[in-house]
């Protein structure tokens, strides 16, 4: 039987979006408040959900938000809000009865399935205690949760949202740990990388490229904006680290794989702090793999480009743009300039048996770094346990320091000896693993010593400009109608037997004056 036709208003909330996804929460506490709406014969007219704790604060919790606006815009109707649970209200005694106060001026009361509300002076005060415990709870969950991801930290897990380029994965040994996740791990590793080396000279830079790759997750607009890409080079989790600053936890190695390595990290921090290196020249065209690398005979650098002829068929030439040089602007053909530095290299291969010596050398060589490398070792495990003595004897500090200013200042230097500490694990970490095996380590080097025409005529364009840096140091000079002067070749090609030389014979007796009698 139905007591009244009054409108009623439902309002149900869970603590988080993952609730409202995984779980059934909003859907349950809609159908039993319809249920009990239905029984005592009020007609729903409106549903507000909420996906969100907000704290206590009914203020940030955008459903309960649009529920008082309603309200306000509907003063004339005595509307009854039907809450699931005296908890779904507010889990603090203060908003609790800030939001009563506010329903009731607009109007309207509130039924509770669970709660029968009564306006006595012994009411409220039960009311205040039961909302005091809902707030008490709140507080208790909030402590335990930040004690169980504060200890997850410690122990070097990532305990908040995945960054891009990781997802989370369940392990058995680890539970929940960060795992790359392609191909957006893949991008962020060739822009810091890229950083790293200088390909990429500013943050605004590796804005830019994260841009245009397509792989890597975006905001609508399709931008990301430079204050994202410096988070993203300044934030040492990339390189498999461990560190939240609000909470205490000092940088520390993390269990999840790098993006980079910490050294590679460590040097865009100095990029960043402006102890960067020059930029590598970006005016080379991999069409003229020569280019810069000669000189015309005035001493300029040689420039190139394509020429389009009267047929409209493009050429490429090497030319000279030196104002004072009788050569300006002439151009030479590039199959003329090349073919003749082809014919350099030809005579640069040393003999057979010169070959083999070499060989022997660079097996002496390999022979030497596998006692360099176990030196290293050692060297490196006594600068670990220095780090962590000098670690021990600044924290003894910090215990008997009396005063503040000095114990942040022994803290600061106990990060800064933790961050040492872990480029000096990583260094050694890489440092032991065995040398490959002497022909695997060798052969292009060895291939390159033999014929470094063979490695000249491959199509990458970075064999052909390593040839160029490795066989000749200083640049050559070409000479119009005779070719390249005679060049300077770098010390192996020139242990091995230089061709360039002119061949040596014995003085004759006669000597080389004229003979006089």
């Amino acid at each position: 039987m139905k007591i009244s036709e009054e409108q009623c208003l439902i309002y149900c909330r869970v603590s988080d979006t993952k609730q409202k996804i995984e779980g059934s929460g909003l859907e349950s506490q809609e159908f039993r408040c319809r249920q009990y709406a239905a029984e005592k014969g009020y007609a729903v007219e409106q549903v507000f959900h909420d996906d969100v704790s907000g704290g206590g604060d009914f203020a940030k919790r955008p459903g309960m938000i649009a529920l008082l606006n309603f309200l306000e815009k509907n003063r004339r109707v005595p509307y009854v809000v039907i809450f699931d649970d005296l908890k779904r209200l507010a889990r603090d005694t203060m908003f609790h009865w800030q939001l009563r106060h506010a329903i009731a001026n607009f109007g309207a009361r509130v039924e509770c399935l669970n709660y029968r509300f009564d306006d006595t002076p012994e009411g409220e005060f039960m009311e205040t205690l039961f909302a005091a415990q809902g707030q008490l709870e709140r507080k208790q969950i909030g402590r335990q949760t930040r004690q169980k991801t504060k200890a997850r930290l410690e122990a070097g897990y990532y305990a908040f949202i995945a960054p891009v380029g990781y997802a989370y994965e369940k392990s058995k040994t680890h539970g929940k740990i960060l795992v790359r996740d392609e191909p957006a791990a893949s991008v962020l590793s060739e822009a810091l990388e890229g950083f790293a080396a200088g390909r990429f000279q500013t943050a605004q830079e590796v804005r830019v490229f994260l841009e245009n790759a397509p792989e890597f997750p975006k905001q609508a607009s399709g931008k990301i904006g430079n204050a994202r890409a410096k988070d993203i080079l300044t934030n040492p989790l990339y390189a498999g680290m461990i560190v939240y600053e609000p909470w205490g936890i000092s940088l520390r190695k993390g269990h999840h794989e790098g993006l980079i390595s910490y050294e590679t990290f460590c040097r865009n921090q100095d990029r960043l702090a402006g102890r960067a290196n020059a930029p590598a020249r970006k005016d080379l065209n991999e069409d003229f793999p020569l280019r810069g690398a000669v000189l015309c005979e005035c001493g300029n650098a040689l420039t190139a480009g394509w020429s389009k002829s009267h047929t409209g068929k493009h050429h490429p030439y090497y030319l000279c743009q030196n104002r004072k040089c009788a050569y300006k602007g002439k151009s030479i053909r590039r199959d003329v300039l090349e073919n003749a530095f082809e014919a350099l290299l030809a005579r640069v291969a040393p003999e057979k048996a010169v070959f083999t010596i070499a060989q022997d050398m660079f097996r002496r060589l390999w022979d030497h770094r596998a006692r360099v490398q176990a030196a290293r070792q050692k060297h490196l495990e006594m600068e670990i346990a220095k780090t962590k003595q000098a670690m021990n004897q600044v924290l003894d500090r910090i215990v008997e320091a009396q005063s503040a200013s000095v114990s942040r200042a022994l803290e600061r230097r106990v990060e800064a000896l933790e961050s040492q500490k872990q480029l000096l694990t990583e260094k050694l970490s890489a440092s032991a693993h065995p040398l490959r095996p002497f022909d695997e380590m060798y052969r292009t080097a060895l291939d390159f010593l033999s014929n470094p025409l063979k490695i000249w005529r491959s199509s990458a364009f970075s064999d052909k400009r390593a040839v160029v840096r490795l066989v000749f140091p200083q640049r050559l000079t070409y000479v119009r109608n005779e070719g390249y002067r005679t060049p300077e070749i770098a010390l192996p090609f020139g242990l091995f037997g230089d061709s360039f030389k002119q061949e040596m014979l014995m003085v004759p007796r006669t000597g080389f004056e004229p003979v006089t009698y």
